[in-house]
């Protein structure tokens, strides 16, 4: 009976996630499902409080980088990026497409997979518009480079988040053995998409005057210094969250700056919507809801199929677990559900990541960054053909998945890890 609450009420959460009739917040059903779990006592309240201290500070970071990410935007550091894109393609499409995969790439490896999707692809489409070619290739790059490019770094991604503080790798660690595979995922990826849409990158349409646009050199030099405090004061102890807080400070003092009382509160209030606290709120109460099903016998279920070597086929197996799951379930509850089951080996736990990250790509439910990227899209009047997507992961996903394990598991054995 455990078992059969616990897994109807997350299918009843995601299910509401995929709807979200009449646009209602994703806490919206999370939050009254984690009440439920705990009140049932499917979970009792001291393993509640405990799971909720473990999500504290990575939801604390995803909150203060959202607000970095704002901030950026609003020096213009998007737009100055579509600008650049825009004048080195020199007007032609192909070139842009290598620019656009630079750029959503970098973004989602620095700033999290949330600005690709909502700040970015806005500023993609504007993009597309001025260089007068078909935006199809580019907006579909922000999304499948939101999942995929998210694995370089603990601070991609908050499924990268959860599972770095359960991996026991440095900062360094992670990032050095991430490397091989995230190049290579995005060099497949860029391939297949130069193929794909080979026609729309042959068309050409009017193009408008491109306008220089004066780089926000502020910003970008926050934006560096703070992505390399990730990396230098993680072994001091200092978690990314304090220093993303940091990074956030000095832009918002920039912003301040010489604004009348009123201005500022605006601007204050416009930082506050950036953390998305319903977000926030659903992602401590997914975690409730998942460890209900992690304490059922469907959780010991997958305890029983998953591997628990890192060889090759180990690392394999892993991923597609984790890919098929993230299809399933989404690929956020798919990571609370895996990393504890694989906490114990660090490759494991990467391979884990492989999946979740790669894996939405084939499905619009793979990632929340996939839904909410959906409903950009419709509502800049180009809403995306199911078709393409679903043909475009099933190009993208396998052959990424394969160029992923392969790749992590060579870095593996060449920096000694295995």
């Amino acid at each position: 009976m455990n078992t059969a609450i616990s897994i109807v009420l997350l299918i009843a959460v995601l299910g509401f996630v995929v709807a979200r009739p009449g646009g209602l917040p994703e806490a919206t059903a999370a939050a009254p499902a984690a009440v439920l779990v705990v009140t049932f006592g499917l979970v009792p309240v001291h393993a509640a409080w405990h799971e909720m201290g473990a999500l504290g500070p990575t939801v604390g970071f995803l909150a203060a980088v959202l607000v970095l990410a704002h901030l950026a935007d609003r020096e213009g550091v998007f737009a100055y990026a579509g600008a650049v894109a825009a004048r080195w393609s020199r007007g032609s499409p192909q070139r842009l497409l290598a620019r656009v995969f630079a750029i959503a790439a970098t973004v989602t490896a620095t700033l999290s997979l949330d600005a690709t999707v909502v700040l970015l692809t806005p500023v993609i489409f504007a993009t597309a518009a001025t260089a007068g070619v078909r935006p199809r290739p580019y907006v579909y790059a922000c999304i499948h480079l939101a999942n995929s490019a998210s694995l370089l770094l603990p601070v991609s991604n908050l499924t990268n988040l959860l599972a770095f503080s359960a991996s026991g790798l440095s900062f360094g660690d992670y990032s050095l053995l991430m490397i091989a595979p995230w190049s290579a995922v995005v060099g497949v990826e860029y391939l297949i998409f130069r193929w794909y849409f080979a026609a729309d990158l042959d068309a050409r349409q009017h193009s408008s005057t491109l306008v220089r646009t004066k780089a926000p050199t502020v910003a970008i030099v926050v934006l560096v210094l703070t992505l390399l405090g990730f990396g230098l004061l993680q072994p001091f102890g200092i978690h990314p969250c304090l220093v993303a807080l940091a990074g956030a400070g000095v832009l918002t003092v920039r912003r301040l700056r010489g604004l009348r009382a009123g201005e500022r509160l605006s601007v204050v209030r416009s930082m506050a919507v950036a953390t998305n606290p319903a977000f926030l709120l659903f992602v401590i109460a997914l975690g409730l809801v998942v460890l209900a099903v992690r304490r059922s016998s469907a959780g010991e279920l997958v305890a029983r199929i998953v591997p628990h070597h890192g060889s090759f086929l180990g690392l394999l197996t892993v991923t597609v677990i984790a890919a098929v799951l993230a299809n399933m379930l989404n690929n956020l509850p798919t990571t609370l559900v895996l990393v504890p089951l694989v906490s114990n080996s660090p490759t494991l736990v990467l391979a884990v990541l492989l999946g979740v990250n790669i894996g939405p790509n084939l499905t619009y439910v793979g990632s929340l960054a996939t839904l909410l990227w959906r409903q950009l899209l419709r509502s800049h009047d180009h809403p995306p053909d199911v078709r393409d997507f679903l043909r475009l992961g099933a190009l993208t996903v396998p052959a990424c998945l394969i160029a992923g394990v392969l790749t992590l598991w060579l870095s593996l054995r060449v920096l000694g890890r295995h």
